[in-house]
């Protein structure tokens, strides 16, 4: 892939990037995101202004939400497209590189941190699953966890069935090409800057709409947070179902 066909890739998954940002914070409901917030760490920093307290929680939000969609929709379809890949036939698995004597297998994350044991078993089990579909191929399968950024390098155990490769090191073994982890940053060039006041005239507009909810929901009639309402609003227990 040339230098212009991967600023056009580039610019075309930042698009969609920025499209799923603007779609979650429009479509955000203020309980559904504050249901699991902690109000007695809220309590303890002394928040005491709505508006506070809406930006808190949505920051928060957005901060996760974004590491996960910008790998869903910019490092795993360039990494699919400029690997040659092919899309797994089994879940778990992202895409495959297929050659005469061998099957890459890779699952794409986006940072570099570690599995626990439990996330270890579930993703050896995925590669697992696709390795017995593909017996009758008699090629290598190398099973390979990528991750987009970071340095994070192990090699199979047998408790794990698969190789983690991160950053600069994963991206040169499905490009062949050694910088190209740094083509992706500079090939943005001032792309995003296009979306940035689209982004910010709707997170405005969350954050007022969000406070103003938050203020009839929560708040006395003189202004104050009622703290024990969103106490109760996020851990009263369940009334039993009556049989």
């Amino acid at each position: 892939m040339d230098i212009k066909e991967l600023e056009s890739l580039i610019a075309k998954c930042l698009q969609d990037f920025y499209k799923r940002r603007l779609d979650i914070i429009e479509g955000l409901k203020l309980k559904n995101f504050i249901k699991r917030k902690n109000p007695y760490l809220l309590r303890a920093l002394a928040m005491d202004k709505a508006s506070d307290i809406v930006e808190y929680f949505l920051s928060a939000y957005i901060i996760a939400s974004d590491e996960t969609i910008f790998g869903d929709a910019f490092f795993e379809p360039i990494a699919k497209i400029v690997s040659g890949g092919t899309v797994s036939p089994t879940p778990g698995v992202d895409f495959a590189v297929e050659t005469d004597k061998r099957y890459l297998a890779v699952a794409m994350k986006s940072g570099p941190n570690i599995f626990n044991a439990s996330q270890k078993k579930r993703q050896s089990d995925e590669f697992n699953e696709l390795r017995s579909r593909l017996l009758k191929i008699h090629k290598q399968f190398d099973a390979l966890l990528g991750h987009a950024y970071g340095k994070l390098h192990t090699d199979p155990t047998k408790n794990k069935i698969y190789r983690d490769r991160s950053g600069q090191e994963f991206w040169t073994e499905i490009t062949g090409d050694k910088e190209f982890y740094i083509k992706l940053i500079e090939l943005m060039k001032e792309e995003p800057l296009k979306y940035r006041k689209e982004y910010q005239k709707s997170w405005g507009a969350a954050i007022n709409r969000f406070t103003m909810e938050f203020i009839n929901d929560f708040c006395l009639k003189d202004g104050t947070i009622d703290w024990n309402k969103f106490t109760i609003f996020v851990s009263e227990a369940k009334a039993a179902k009556s049989s």
